[in-house]
């Protein structure tokens, strides 16, 4: 499986290392990977998680809304029993649905998926095509605010696939990420990290360096860590759009059904019920 990874990233390097991860890629097709199914009739998994890829509407609201398009109400940091708790989803283009239908983005489809499981939450889209993690931190204050006076609940960080494209430092990145989540532990508003891993053809130095600032941020800081955010998805062919870089709908349906139980805990976090 290691190998079939070093694969993936180092035709994801060799093609796209010059463009921004949200940017269109022009004339690129999904390479022929050997495992994860065939790219061609096949059909959309029914997950109960995250709605079913097959019929499935898009939620007639405003992005960070609910499906039944209900306002966000003025509550102080860590809900309470009048309104739904907050997650902001702050990210790049992956967690912006660069690609996606409407409804089908990755803070459009956990919301579903929590409120499937009986949780009262509104997931904030604050995803930006194109952005670094330095882009991420420039904008995290004003984000933190955004329509609401007291700030969302909690906050799931997506950063870094556009700063190892561009071949940035990883101790840059690392910079960042470290800003960001040091500004969120100041006001104790919970975290989910969601790492990234670089391009082999970066150089095995660079690979090591840039794929450990998740993990050791992710312990230096305390929140919950999910390790890769393409994880069961970035190998198969069917689940991705045809740039080999963003997940379909399909695709992030897998994602959301993976990184669910950590949203679950997140809340528990953010309503001070973590163990």
């Amino acid at each position: 499986m290691r190998g079939l990874f070093d694969s993936f990233v180092n035709v994801l390097g060799a093609v796209l290392i010059p463009a921004v991860l949200a940017m269109p890629v022009l004339a690129a097709n999904a390479p022929n990977y050997p495992i994860g199914g065939n790219a061609a009739g096949r059909e959309a998994p029914n997950y109960p998680i995250g709605g079913n890829a097959a019929g499935r509407e898009a939620p007639n609201s405003p992005i960070g809304g609910n499906a039944a398009g209900s306002e966000a109400p003025n509550s102080p940091i860590g809900g309470n029993a009048a309104g739904p708790l907050r997650i902001l989803a702050l990210g790049d283009s992956l967690t912006q649905g660069y690609g996606l239908a409407a409804g089908w983005d990755f803070p459009a489809q956990l919301e579903d998926a929590l409120r499937a499981r009986g949780h009262d939450v509104i997931v904030i889209n604050a995803g930006v095509s194109g952005d670094t993690s330095a882009g991420g931190l420039a904008r995290l204050d004003w984000s933190l605010a955004g329509d609401f006076d007291s700030g969302p609940d909690a906050v799931i960080v997506e950063f870094g696939g556009n700063d190892a494209l561009r071949g940035l430092p990883p101790q840059e990145t690392q910079s960042n990420l470290d800003a960001m989540l040091a500004k969120l532990g100041e006001r104790n508003i919970p975290v989910l990290l969601a790492g990234m891993k670089s391009p082999r053809n970066m150089g095995p130095e660079y690979a090591a360096e840039f794929d450990a600032v998740f993990p050791r941020l992710a312990d230096k800081y305390d929140v919950l860590f999910y390790p890769f955010f393409l994880d069961g998805v970035v190998l198969d062919p069917a689940l991705m759009q045809d740039d080999a870089i963003h997940a379909n709908e399909q695709g992030m349906a897998e994602i959301v059904a993976r990184i669910v139980p950590l949203a679950e805990e997140l809340i528990a976090r953010a309503r001070g019920v973590a163990p």
